[in-house]
């Protein structure tokens, strides 16, 4: 078993922990960047292009994603994607955790909006 299998709790499927540069390709080649965080959290500031679905949702809402996609799980700092990975992955998806979360996406020049697509910020 994997350390983030012991870490997280699975039952050893893999997912792949990509940066900013890495994630952008990702999505630049179709994949959905799934936002786990709460809904203040998002609504604070997010990924232009992120799709919500709190962690604490994920396991009745998979259904919303496509196993035919590559997804890629982001958070505040990256701990509760890769939670959110791991069970993707546990379920058959296709999945990468951005390292560093939204704080990584903000600190790399990446474009966080919040409320109306007006400019936002990672609390």
């Amino acid at each position: 078993m994997g350390l983030l299998s012991r870490l997280f709790g699975g039952s050893g499927s893999s997912f792949e922990t990509v940066d900013v540069e890495r994630a952008q390709e990702l999505l630049k080649d179709g994949a959905v960047l799934v936002d786990v965080r709460t809904s203040q959290e998002y609504r604070a500031g997010h990924a232009p292009a992120a799709r919500h679905i709190p962690l604490d949702t994920l396991g009745t809402r998979q259904r919303e994603l496509s196993k035919d996609r590559q997804i890629v799980t982001v958070c505040r700092s990256g701990a509760r994607s890769a939670r959110a990975a791991n069970q993707l992955a546990d379920a058959g998806f296709r999945v990468a955790s951005l390292r560093g979360g939204m704080t990584a996406w903000q600190r790399a020049g990446e474009r966080v909006v919040g409320r109306n697509g007006k400019p936002g910020t990672v609390a």
